[in-house]
């Protein structure tokens, strides 16, 4: 059983751990999408007490961590492309999960799980953003329905941008 649920204070070491999990896993793959210093506890911390941090739960197990900003990304506003709809939409940002459950599909069950949440609240739009050399995020974006939009600037640098209308 997988659950989608806030993330707590007491949670956040365990949401670090995972984080920096997802950026070794990334040098493993030869790139650095997070660094050193983003994303850190700080951010983590944040993402908890403005109730957008969430833990991925396999039976009682944190599995995952994402961040759900459904107050939008101001980086967001200015593309090279288009957004494919300019309604309210929820923004999924530093997804990432535990070693020993990476290969189990557990990427496409939080999507679905996040597409839940947004319905839930009436938001029927979902955007993201990943570096250009993360393409195991961009062909789990893709396999999930979300469409290339085109390129933003987000934490200095330029990312692809999907959206996914639902």
């Amino acid at each position: 059983m997988c659950t989608l649920e806030l993330a707590q204070l007491s949670d956040l070491t365990k949401c670090c751990e995972i984080i920096k999990e997802g950026r070794d896993f990334q040098k493993e793959q030869g790139f650095e999408q997070w660094t050193e210093t983003y994303p850190n506890q700080d951010t983590v911390r944040d993402d908890i007490q403005s109730k957008k941090g969430y833990v991925i739960k396999v039976h009682t197990e944190i599995a995952g961590y994402l961040c759900i900003d459904f107050s939008g990304e101001p980086a967001y506003a200015d593309i090279e492309g288009a957004w494919r709809s300019s309604t309210p939409y929820a923004v999924i940002h530093r997804m990432a999960f535990r070693k020993k459950y990476r290969g189990i599909g557990l990427a496409d069950m939080a999507f679905k799980m996040v597409e839940e949440r947004c319905v839930a609240r009436n938001i029927r739009n979902i955007r993201v953003d990943t570096d250009f050399p993360n393409t195991r995020m961009q062909h789990i974006l893709k396999k999930n329905g979300f469409q290339n939009c085109g390129v933003v600037v987000f934490q200095g640098g330029k990312k692809l941008a999907f959206d996914k209308l639902l």
